[in-house]
């Protein structure tokens, strides 16, 4: 069928600034993601839960009874509203919940107002198997729901798209055109994928990702939509830093940008946090990394003096809700933050 595919039925993948009705994470429970300091983080993601159900209910995916007990003594003593928690027995392989998890699109006119798009997932070019739990966590959402399911049959990741819920979607080429995705592609195809299985109209590329980043370059560490045209877009002032000409090389590409009505982005200025570093490893630490819910912007800080900078500027975009900082010094280890565990689900 030539119509067997979301943006044909009018279905299309909201802004994260749009109304959700949830946020879904995986609990993490992977040694390797977190190599010795694993029960150092749940302290910080459990004041991740807490801020998100301060607005939204939170969806857990957890592989069994165990974990659940286990989560939700974390959760307890974070003072988490547990009325605004559910959990669901859908195992996974880790705790990366932007790549794996759903891709909720929505119709408000159609029969089923909204459905999933499960990609396939390789965990980043197959660099961490086995990934086959991850892989499947879209489809157990949508039995849950009982709602329909699309499955283009290609290697994405949601920290890899950014939409402003107006027709566009940012990536990066560094990650998209990778070779370990998907080879047999090229750029329009891959273009071609996003429209018709996010339902936008309009692809907009930068190139880099950030030293550190085991994900070849996500844009949910780069460049972020506030609203329908501005974006934060980080930038490291260190000439010396590795980062600096990568973070250039997208600023220059975005000020050539244009949107669909023809407009320019509006383009601000978002600090890189000071390096990061532990076991002599270059962490991927970056404030881009926030997660926007329903009423709070929850932004990953790094024990740095450019924290309260970037919670200022961030701040700034978001003059409707209150913008938390979340200490994410441990979690970085992990090699993602708030936005790479999470994954929005919107109201239709």
């Amino acid at each position: 069928m030539l119509n067997n595919y979301p943006a044909a039925q009018g279905y299309y993948f909201p802004a994260e600034f749009a109304t959700h009705t949830a946020t879904w994470l995986s609990w993490p429970h992977k040694e390797a993601s977190w190599p010795g300091k694993i029960n150092t983080i749940f302290p910080y993601y459990a004041q991740f839960v807490k801020e998100l159900a301060a607005s939204e209910k939170v969806c857990i995916n957890v592989n069994d009874e165990s974990m659940k007990a286990f989560a939700e003594n974390h959760l307890q003593t974070a003072g988490v509203n547990m009325g605004q928690v559910a959990f669901f027995f859908h195992p996974t392989n880790d705790a990366w919940c932007r790549d794996h998890g759903p891709a909720f699109l929505i119709n408000p006119q159609a029969g089923h107002k909204k459905i999933i798009v499960d990609w396939n997932y390789n965990a980043w070019g197959g660099k961490y198997p086995p990934f086959d739990k991850d892989d499947i966590i879209p489809t157990l959402i949508a039995k849950h729901y009982d709602i329909p399911v699309f499955y283009p049959g290609v290697i994405m990741e949601g920290g890899s798209v950014e939409f402003n819920g107006a027709g566009t979607v940012l990536t990066s080429t560094a990650c998209l055109l990778n070779p370990n995705r998907n080879p047999h592609l090229t750029q329009q195809e891959i273009e071609t994928y996003l429209c018709n299985y996010y339902g936008v109209q309009q692809v907009l590329w930068v190139h880099e990702g950030i030293v550190g980043d085991d994900t070849d370059g996500h844009i949910d560490d780069t460049v972020r939509f506030v609203n329908t045209d501005t974006v934060l877009a980080v930038v490291e002032e260190d000439k010396n830093n590795e980062n600096y000409t990568l973070l250039q090389q997208n600023l220059r590409q975005l000020k050539a940008m244009r949107l669909l009505n023809g407009s320019q982005l509006n383009i601000i200025e978002l600090p890189m946090p000071d390096a990061v570093i532990y076991q002599d490893q270059s962490l991927p630490a970056s404030y881009a990394n926030f997660y926007i819910a329903n009423k709070s912007v929850i932004v990953p800080t790094f024990r740095c003096k450019k924290d309260d900078t970037a919670l200022d500027i961030i701040s700034s975009c978001f003059p409707e809700r209150k913008v938390i900082g979340i200490d994410s010094t441990e979690i970085i280890w992990g090699l993602g933050s708030f936005h790479c565990l999470s994954q929005q689900e919107p109201t239709v």
